[in-house]
């Protein structure tokens, strides 16, 4: 506990920037990966192998190369970025490859009949989208999406490797000060796994919530 109370500012001030990287990485990569799904399921040839492509390439690829890449590697070629940005910019990337194919299974999931009813009302394929598809795949894509999140949230550990004083930093930080390593990793532990343990319970609130109709 004596631990805990030295510790306190330096605990929470890396539990602000954890979420922050989780919260901003898991929004922009929503965003990034749900054009990536609409872009893999395109009658368009092109887009599908961009789409393709990239999920290969941040999928198939280490997140703690990525970011070392994008911190080290892009002042190379003049393009220099913070910490924070950086490890937003590659936390972003590496889960909009995920969450593309999350969201693509959704939108797959939802039963063709559903998608000919609408076309046979006359409504253009971006309402369908809207109206009908994108309400059911969310619904279908929520267990998987949630399980990214938390595990996106754990990934915010390797950004301590870029100099940002997230909760991993701040465990070896106060490791090396107090040399009480053990203690503070383990503290470290516990903090994660309180907020992924919020993160499930909220996940299982959603499903619920978005179940009820069905």
């Amino acid at each position: 506990m004596d631990l805990l109370a030295r510790s306190g500012p330096l605990l929470l001030q890396g539990v602000v920037i954890t979420l922050l990287l989780g919260v901003v990485s898991f929004v922009l990569g929503s965003a990034l990966g749900g054009l990536l799904a609409l872009a893999r399921i395109s009658r368009f040839r092109a887009l599908r192998g961009i789409a393709i492509a990239y999920v290969s390439v941040f999928r198939g690829t280490p997140l703690l190369i990525q970011i070392m890449i994008i911190y080290f590697g892009l002042p190379q070629v003049g393009i220099q970025l913070k910490p924070i940005p950086s490890a937003i910019l590659a936390l972003t990337l590496f889960a909009a490859a995920y969450l593309s194919e999350n969201f693509r299974g959704g939108i797959i999931g939802v039963d063709k009949g559903q998608w000919e009813a609408a076309y046979s009302m006359g409504m253009p394929y971006w309402r369908v989208m809207r109206r009908i598809v994108f309400p059911q795949a969310l619904r279908i894509a929520t267990p998987a999406v949630g399980s990214r999140f938390i595990a996106l949230m754990k990934d915010t550990s390797l950004a301590s490797v870029v100099t940002v004083v997230e909760l991993t930093r701040v465990a070896e930080s106060v490791g090396t000060s107090t040399f009480r390593y053990m203690e503070a990793f383990f503290l470290v532990g516990a903090i994660y796994w309180l907020i992924n343990t919020l993160l499930s319970i909220g996940q299982g609130g959603l499903e619920r919530r978005l179940g009820r109709a069905y």
